[in-house]
């Protein structure tokens, strides 16, 4: 089976791996603080600023409480977001209020955003689709006069950015996805940004238990007695990452540069082989400055009908493909089915992603590429 989303490990991730075995500390320690580092430098944020967590699900429930959204809060979001986004608001009290997205890069503009505030919205989420950054230079601009907090859902944006400052940075929370399925993976982790370094401290401290430290070596070399001893001011949860990640972490984040090349070149292959294609839509240019993880490909039909029976075929042969995300609007949960949002409406029936991980050869590329043609033309 072709896989739409595939991790690529090896023998550097094991070796990095067995040292920390060696070292006997496998908890949250000193190559957590290295990766921290190391992608902190990636994004050209301040260390302390950037948290390793267990997950971007852990980072997206921590930053709606870092903003104390709660009953009465309103938190704006495009609805083709992951189910966590709204997750995270109704578990805190809030309410997703969301909002429709541009029928060419699928994130929201500003106007869309605009038509969907309230006078009880206390934050903008935004996604950057597949890693198209989307417009949220103005979103955020808009965020800053308004008031309103900005959280950048950037779970597939490492390599993402506009006119050269990274996407999750523009806000004032940026979270990250570093799962199996992500284009440098720990396994499972998230990493949280918090431009305040304040917001960023206390960030630390609940994702520890509201503890200062997390690990009593670092306790004990600040006193000579009892240096077990402890207060808090914040109840807080175990949400940290660990070193064995953070070892794995480290290594991908010095191949990701290779990664996001071999996929850009797969979307070019794609676009070679399927342009020109009248019933076949391709992912649009990237406007000039912005840069892309390229992490989905997504294609589009002319119906749902020819949607479905392209995935259907390409599954018979052995080709796994998925759309995402389905719109969260239509969730029965989240209490907004009768929301009207006809291009996230639209875009969801007839979207379809192709495999596009890094590990792909150029014959399996173009072998996909030929099964979607075969399945489109026999549907005309």
């Amino acid at each position: 089976m072709i896989n739409v989303t595939q991790p690529s490990i090896g023998a550097e991730e094991l070796a990095a791996i067995t040292a920390v075995f060696d070292s006997k500390w496998l908890g949250s320690g000193p190559r957590t603080e290295e990766f921290e580092g190391l992608f902190a430098r990636h994004l050209g944020v301040p260390a302390e600023n950037v948290l390793f967590l267990n997950s971007a699900t852990s980072a997206l429930f921590l930053a709606v409480e870092l903003l104390g959204i709660g009953p009465g809060d309103d938190v704006v979001m495009p609805s083709n977001g992951f189910v966590a986004n709204a997750s995270a608001v109704v578990a805190a009290g809030g309410r997703p209020v969301f909002c429709d997205i541009d029928e060419h890069h699928l994130n929201p503009s500003v106007a869309d955003v605009l038509a969907a505030l309230t006078p009880r919205t206390r934050a903008v989420m935004v996604l950057h689709y597949g890693g198209y950054p989307g417009d949220v230079d103005k979103i955020a601009a808009l965020c800053a006069e308004r008031g309103i907090a900005l959280i950048e859902d950037a779970a597939v944006s490492i390599a993402s950015s506009v006119r050269g400052q990274m996407c999750g940075t523009f806000g004032d929370l940026g979270i990250w996805s570093l799962d199996s399925r992500k284009v440098i993976t720990t396994g499972d982790g998230g990493v949280l940004y918090a431009r305040d370094p304040a917001v960023a401290q206390r960030a630390r401290r609940l994702s520890y238990h509201g503890l200062d430290d997390r690990s009593s070596f670092t306790t004990a070399t600040k006193s000579q007695h009892v240096w077990w001893s402890f207060q808090i001011e914040d109840i807080g949860r175990r949400l940290v990452g660990n070193d064995i990640t953070a070892a794995i972490g480290t290594v991908q984040l010095g191949k990701l540069a290779g990664f996001v090349e071999r996929r850009r070149a797969i979307g070019q292959r794609y676009d070679k082989a399927l342009g020109g294609f009248s019933g076949i839509r391709l992912p649009p240019p990237l406007p000039e400055g912005h840069r892309s993880t390229h992490y989905f490909y997504c294609v589009r039909f002319d119906s749902q009908a020819i949607r479905d029976g392209v995935s259907e075929d390409l599954l018979a042969n052995g080709i796994y493909t998925s759309y995402r995300y389905y719109p969260l609007h239509r969730v029965r949960r989240y209490g907004a089915t009768d929301t009207v949002l006809p291009v996230t409406d639209a875009v969801s029936d007839t979207s379809l992603l192709l495999p596009a991980h890094q590990s792909l050869l150029d014959d399996e590329v173009d072998m996909i590429a030929q099964q979607v043609l075969a399945a489109v033309e026999a549907r005309l």
